[in-house]
């Protein structure tokens, strides 16, 4: 099912942060937002929340990622308002990160990486996130189509959440954790490819300091947890070292948390795409 060939994933997210900055904004019309928007839980509303954010956004940062479960929850309906979200905000010229953490085998994991891969696919986005926890391997139909597509895949490796630390840092026989494995994976995946691939990681902004090594990867690094989990702009460095040329920060409360206003959240966005800019620049 898949279709049209573009450039790689890789590149196509460099140039994009090249022209706009690194920031990835999410999109997640959770009831507390929508309630402070003086909105209510219908799927009228959570249009109304998610097109504003793309109206103030799409054509401002690098990366919109809408967290796929917040418009489930309306079935239909929000399922069709993610459909708009995606179609308008790459539109405007925004790549679009699907956040569905998608993971399964076989035919069922074909099945998941056309729902939101395939060019055809009314979800088709620009990346999605999956998790590994399957096994790496089982991410094949994903990794493939993505490739085949010039479409890009977050695999979860060290996540922001506490409850992730037991399994993503126990040790493997080798010695190393499962969560390096992953990373490590991706890097073979990407090998060779400039400049760079299309496998990225998701890695928290609130892990320690060098827990992981990124130096083999040759692709992208999600990091989610600034704002409300505890991260912050300038703990970046600290946790990713030299391979922050490599990291797209993730915000949503922090930015959302300034609409309904258009101009309130245009102004946010820069403002953490700047603190950010500011870090690289040390």
């Amino acid at each position: 099912m898949t279709g049209a060939v573009r450039s790689g994933f890789g590149k196509r997210l460099a140039d994009a942060v090249r022209a706009r900055g690194a920031l990835c904004v999410g999109i997640d019309p959770h009831p507390s937002l929508l309630q402070a928007w003086n909105l209510d839980e219908s799927p009228g509303s959570v249009e109304r929340f998610a097109m504003t954010a793309v109206e103030a956004l799409a054509g401002e940062v690098a990366v919109l990622k809408p967290q796929s479960a917040f418009f489930e929850g309306y079935g239909s309906a929000g399922v069709a308002v993610l459909e708009k979200v995606v179609a308008e905000a790459r539109a405007a010229g925004a790549l679009v990160l699907l956040d569905v953490k998608r993971g399964d085998i076989g035919s069922t994991m074909t099945a998941y990486a056309n729902a939101y891969l395939d060019e055809n696919a009314p979800l088709a986005a620009d990346a999605v996130t999956v998790s590994p926890y399957l096994g790496y391997g089982s991410l094949a139909p994903a990794l493939g189509i993505a490739e085949q597509t010039g479409r890009g895949v977050f695999v979860l490796s060290r996540t922001s959440n506490p409850e992730g630390v037991g399994l993503q840092r126990a040790a493997q026989s080798e010695g190393r954790t499962v969560a390096q494995s992953i990373v490590d994976a991706a890097g073979e995946t990407n090998a060779g490819v400039e400049p760079m691939g299309h496998v990225g990681v998701v890695a928290g902004a609130t892990i320690r300091s060098g827990e992981l090594d990124f130096s083999r990867l040759n692709g992208p690094i999600l990091a989610p947890g600034l704002g409300a989990q505890g991260g912050t702009v300038q703990s970046l460095r600290t946790v990713f070292g030299s391979a922050l040329p490599q990291v797209l920060p993730v915000t949503a409360r922090d930015v959302l948390g300034s609409g309904p206003d258009v101009a309130g959240l245009r102004s946010a966005a820069r403002r953490v795409r700047d603190e950010f800019a500011a870090q690289l620049a040390v």
